[in-house]
């Protein structure tokens, strides 16, 4: 929960909420509730926390009263919230981060339950050329300080693997190797 810059802190925000649909989805109160102060905590360390503070006490009745259905829509009202809150801060540069952390971390968990019971049919999913390419603009068009910043480089070109990774003809299906590599 300690990173250093903000292009982290957004990065890792991302990949929180992923998780929070996650746990809403197994339907783990205890983990939405862990998730949803966390969630908390980093929008404080952005700057953003006073539009998602009563969001977070909310996350956490709806998962004591195990109200999935409605925590659903609390977790993606506090998602929008927070993109809503950087963006009237000019944080623009941050809601990208946020974004691609959350599409990072979703990647990652699909892909690993792809390989845990790997099968071409599924792993067909993957194929996500022109959303990589459609991320990679909008890496593009953030401001030249933060792009050059080591985190948001690194990141930068990891999609251009991940993207000759998920660029396999239509209909074919990625190896399992691809597949753990993605």
């Amino acid at each position: 929960m300690t990173y250093r810059n903000r292009a982290q802190i957004a990065l890792n925000l991302g990949g929180l909420i992923a998780d929070g649909f996650i746990a809403v989805e197994a339907q783990d109160a205890q983990q939405v509730k862990n998730i949803g102060g966390d969630i908390i905590k980093m929008a404080k360390a952005l700057g953003v926390s006073e539009n998602i503070l009563s969001r977070g006490n909310s996350i956490n009745e709806f998962a004591e009263n195990s109200d999935w259905s409605v925590l659903q829509e609390e977790l993606e009202a506090t998602q929008n919230e927070v993109k809503a809150s950087m963006q009237s801060h000019r944080d623009q540069d941050l809601v990208i981060l946020v974004s691609l952390g959350g599409w990072i971390r979703g990647t990652q968990v699909v892909s690993g339950a792809i390989l845990k019971n790997f099968d071409g049919r599924t792993a067909k999913v993957l194929r996500q050329p022109a959303l990589v390419k459609f991320i990679q603009s909008k890496i593009d068009s953030i401001s030249p300080d933060l792009r050059n910043e080591p985190l948001v480089r690194d990141v930068g070109s990891q999609l251009a693997v991940i993207e000759k990774l998920v660029s396999f003809p239509p209909g074919n299906a990625p190896s399992s190797e691809d597949v753990r590599k993605i």
